[in-house]
């Protein structure tokens, strides 16, 4: 059996980074993810592994894709201010089609906001934030466990899709402590970015296959819209590379939905939650199934691309879906989206830096239960 070990989520998703095999790590403190940089300043040097601190959030995102073609498996972690920095390295990232990995614990913002309150805010701007139309994973953990497993998926997705994989954590997990069990060395599947089968064909932009600078082989890579030589292009030359790029994400997104689901099967109402709200969430429908209220609970891990294939099931079983949100409502319209109207989809947000309680979850489904005309079967 795994030892049991007592730490917090910034702790966790540290510790899953080297379990990963995360070489390089470059960034700038900012609450609330101080304490990943603080532990891999320690950890990777000890393990003969390349840490910096850099100046600002903008160079660490240019150091991390810069190592990424040097061959290393790399990362960097901040908040929503520097997050919001980074997005233009996010972009050229994305064009580049470089393995890394962000993580961004989320405080109340915008701007300075509340350093040291959870939030949720930045769920679009991990989606859309940077310019153009832009492959990316995005994904989130609800408990500490959780999130040292979601970190190294997070890993293994970009090395495989070659793309920004970026985790969205916020302020009440990374400083939460519970204790897990310690994953084993090999427990959990570590992966590494393909090579190419042929070093003298290889064309960086072709496939999935990497080769980092200095291996053998001479080729370009540039922000510009590029072929898969790496040369700029334009017009349906562009336009083929882009359709490319977008479909390696979005036609996996059946192989990429990651989620739980909690007492589905007969539900007439659900909620579907994300992140740290699934843990008061799931307290919720337990609340409400002793209450003789048929609930139930779909909490994603991805959120980009988005499974509509998971949503719309429940959507067409039950009567409403409720969707918590520390937003004003950011992935509700999403949820909504996907579910097509085969059921009432209605937002519950709190926007105060406190987390919903699982009483306030309940009570929203009361309530609009209790909106439910006369005679209506729930």
């Amino acid at each position: 059996m795994s030892a049991q070990r007592l730490i917090q989520g910034n702790e966790a998703c540290a510790f899953g980074a080297l379990y990963a095999g995360c070489n390089f790590y470059a960034g700038y403190p900012i609450t609330p993810s101080s304490e990943v940089m603080e532990i891999l300043s320690h950890e990777m040097p000890a393990a003969g592994r390349t840490f910096i601190q850099m100046e600002d959030e903008i160079a660490s995102i240019s150091a991390i894709i810069g190592a990424s073609w040097g061959g290393a498996k790399v990362l960097t972690a901040t908040s929503g201010p520097g997050f919001s920095l980074m997005q233009e390295g996010i972009g050229y990232a994305a064009i580049t089609e470089t393995p890394c990995v962000i993580v961004n614990c989320q405080r109340w913002g915008p701007s300075t906001g509340q350093p040291t309150k959870g939030a949720q805010g930045d769920v679009m701007q991990a989606i859309w934030g940077t310019h153009g139309d832009h492959p990316v994973i995005v994904l989130t953990a609800s408990t500490v466990r959780d999130t040292f497993e979601m970190t190294v998926k997070a890993f293994n997705l970009a090395e495989t899709y070659r793309v920004p994989v970026i985790l969205l954590m916020d302020e009440v997990l990374a400083h939460m402590r519970e204790n897990i069990p310690w994953p084993e060395p090999g427990e959990l599947e570590v992966l590494n970015r393909k090579a190419p089968a042929d070093i003298k064909s290889f064309r960086p932009f072709a496939d999935e296959s990497f080769l980092p600078f200095g291996a053998g082989a001479r080729f370009h890579v540039t922000g510009l819209a590029h072929g898969a030589e790496g040369f700029a292009v334009a017009d349906e030359a562009a336009a083929k590379e882009l359709r490319r790029m977008m479909g390696k994400v979005q036609n996996k997104v059946r192989d990429l939905a990651m989620y739980d689901r909690y007492r589905l099967n007969d539900a007439s109402i659900a909620f579907v939650t994300y992140g740290i709200t699934s843990r008061p969430a799931q307290a919720a429908v337990d609340i409400l199934r002793a209450q003789g209220i048929r609930a139930g609970l779909l909490s994603l891990k991805t959120l980009w691309p988005f499974p509509d294939h998971v949503v719309r099931p429940v959507a067409e079983l039950v009567d409403r879906i409720i969707v918590p949100e520390l937003n004003m409502g950011q992935l509700v319209r999403e949820i909504a989206r996907a579910a097509e109207g085969l059921c009432e989809v209605t937002p519950l947000n709190r926007v105060d830096g406190h987390l919903l309680t699982p009483d306030q979850i309940a009570d929203s489904a009361r309530v609009k239960l209790a909106e439910i005309p006369q005679g209506v079967q729930i």
